[in-house]
């Protein structure tokens, strides 16, 4: 009961990292404005991490791959700990888990990347008719744009309704479930 609830605490608080990293390497990468609450909340809770970073890792052409490099990391470092929890003997196992723990970690961010996607779309349906003109209109915009008006242009709306989102939705979904899925079952044979 201790060691799940443990699992639980530390995954909430490491994914809570892990996710506002990925939020600020997407922000930059789609080239999301930094002035609004949410960019500047994502950057004042990375900061600790994504500016020593910096020094090491440099840019790519405008990405930020510090911030990248700081969510692999960590969630690897979570799959290593949540493995020794479940009592899984990490330690002794031989140099072989390094690998397949950095793959689970990167399948583990296509996930997070998912379903960042699929909150923008969310929050941002949600904000078109409550308060179209919030502060972070525009930056769920610059995130979810590049995803939206190819699908725009293929799904008709209906009764003014736009059904993109939904299909969207869908479209995630089934990543999630085919591709992805594939891919973590692979990563946890090979365990």
């Amino acid at each position: 009961m201790f060691n799940e609830a443990l699992q639980f605490l530390l995954k909430t608080i490491v994914d809570l990292f892990v996710l506002a990293a990925l939020a600020r390497f997407f922000l930059q990468f789609f080239r999301a404005p930094f002035r609004n609450p949410l960019s500047e909340f994502v950057v004042g809770l990375t900061d600790f991490a994504v500016k020593p970073l910096r020094r090491i890792i440099p840019g790519l052409q405008g990405l930020d791959l510090a911030s990248l490099v700081f969510a692999w990391g960590l969630e690897s470092l979570l799959v290593l700990v949540l493995l020794n929890l479940q009592g899984y003997p990490v330690w002794t196992a031989g140099p072989h888990i390094l690998p397949v723990v950095i793959l689970l970690g990167f399948i583990n961010l296509l996930k997070y990347s998912i379903y960042l996607l699929i909150a923008a779309v969310f929050v941002q349906a949600i904000l078109s008719w409550v308060n179209f003109y919030s502060s972070i209109s525009s930056v769920l915009d610059s995130l979810t744009g590049p995803f939206m008006r190819p699908l725009r242009k293929l799904v008709p709306t209906v009764g003014r309704v736009d059904l993109s989102p939904l299909v969207l939705f869908v479209i995630c979904q089934i990543i999630l479930m085919v591709p992805i899925a594939w891919l973590e079952s692979i990563a946890v044979k090979m365990i």
